[in-house]
């Protein structure tokens, strides 16, 4: 189940999200709105809901979330971004990556 994040997500959002994946939550992050969708098989999923709710596509980085060991991935195919200087599944940014790490502790961090 995907959910739009907010605010800190609860234990039961959190165990929706990773129906799908078990370990893992692949997530999508709004670095302009500070807001998230997680959950479901693709990231591209979690981008079209963002997107259907008026996110900017160039707001839009995807990622991985590891709850178990509160760790973030930085790696998606929505973020192959030649135009945005981006040529990889990789965040290259460090601003970029900073950002959607805070957003996703902000929301997800300590949950479970």
């Amino acid at each position: 189940m995907i959910h739009l994040l907010e605010q800190k997500a609860t234990a039961h959002q959190v165990h929706e999200m990773l129906e799908e994946l078990k370990t893992m939550i692949k997530i999508v992050v709004d670095i302009e709105r500070e807001v998230l969708a997680g959950g479901g098989e693709m990231h591209s999923d979690c981008e079209t809901l963002l997107l259907d709710g008026g996110s900017k596509q160039a707001d839009l980085w995807g990622a991985n979330w590891y709850p178990e060991r509160q760790y973030i991935e930085f790696e998606s195919l929505i973020n192959i971004r030649p135009r945005a200087g981006n040529r990889s599944m990789i965040i290259q940014n460090k601003e970029i990556c900073q950002k959607v790490e805070s957003i996703t502790r902000n929301l997800l961090e300590g949950v479970l």
